[in-house]
């Protein structure tokens, strides 16, 4: 048998935001490792697209819009027992500080942190966490220090979850249960395209010292790494992926 400590052999995980992006990637990496994967998101269409890509069999899709109450009552009442639980969904505005608005400010915070610390207490009610199960929130560089104009209300957002792992990885260590985050620089995803980036001719591509942009999958394998047994001494950290760009 080869020796793989990375493996997701007999894991049952839960990904929210699957339906595109980092989420997609993670959960198709995951299937490949052997996890049984239970992918969530609202764009039924899109979520489709990512169940049928999964390896292997016993994998599920729950339609499910987190930010409504009722919606995510659902999922976790349908949910199985989880050994891992990625909280991925997010959503992002550009908006200068002069020109917020309240409504942005709640959609966002809704999504981005609201709804995964929500899901994730319910879940713990629910006793659907096991005992050594792993928790991976996906924050950003810019929850942990990596300011940029326009991105307020995101940044805030983030840097919640990203202090938020830390308070929950103390409560949830009595059971064995890991809490952790990863912060990626930019990645290649529908959500990037706002910033009209192209790696052609990009003066911010410059301050990213390994040359490129993330794919998703460079995302996905950081949070395999903390979903496998290969981190079961890594509990309430930002792990960052950002291609150096911190650095600097």
């Amino acid at each position: 048998m080869m020796y793989n400590p990375y493996s997701l052999e007999g894991k049952t995980i839960l990904i929210t935001g699957a339906s595109s992006g980092i989420g997609r990637a993670t959960a198709i990496e995951c299937s490949k490792l052997g996890a049984i994967v239970v992918v969530t998101a609202r764009n039924e269409a899109r979520l489709q697209e990512t169940l049928d890509a999964l390896e292997g069999e016993g994998h599920r899709m729950i339609l499910c819009d987190l930010t409504i109450e009722e919606e995510l009552n659902n999922l976790v009442e349908e949910c199985p027992a989880l050994d891992g639980l990625v909280c991925n969904a997010g959503i992002n505005k550009l908006v200068p500080i002069r020109m917020l608005k309240a409504e942005d400010m709640s959609n966002i915070f809704s999504v981005n942190t609201f709804s995964p610390i929500f899901l994730l207490q319910k879940l713990s009610k629910k006793k659907k966490i096991k005992e050594d199960a792993s928790v991976v929130f996906t924050s950003s560089i810019s929850g942990i220090g990596a300011a940029a104009v326009g991105e307020s209300m995101y940044i805030a957002s983030k840097g919640a979850i990203s202090a938020f792992v830390k308070a929950a990885a103390l409560e949830f260590s009595k059971k064995g249960i890991r809490v952790n985050a990863v912060c990626p620089g930019m990645v290649k995803t529908d959500m990037s395209d706002a910033y009209e980036l192209n790696e052609g001719d990009n003066e911010d591509l410059k301050n990213y010292p390994l040359g490129r942009y993330a794919n998703p999958e460079d995302i996905a394998w950081g949070i395999i790494y903390l979903l496998s047994n290969a981190s079961s001494w890594v509990t309430g950290t930002n792990m960052v992926i950002d291609g150096g760009l911190t650095i600097r």
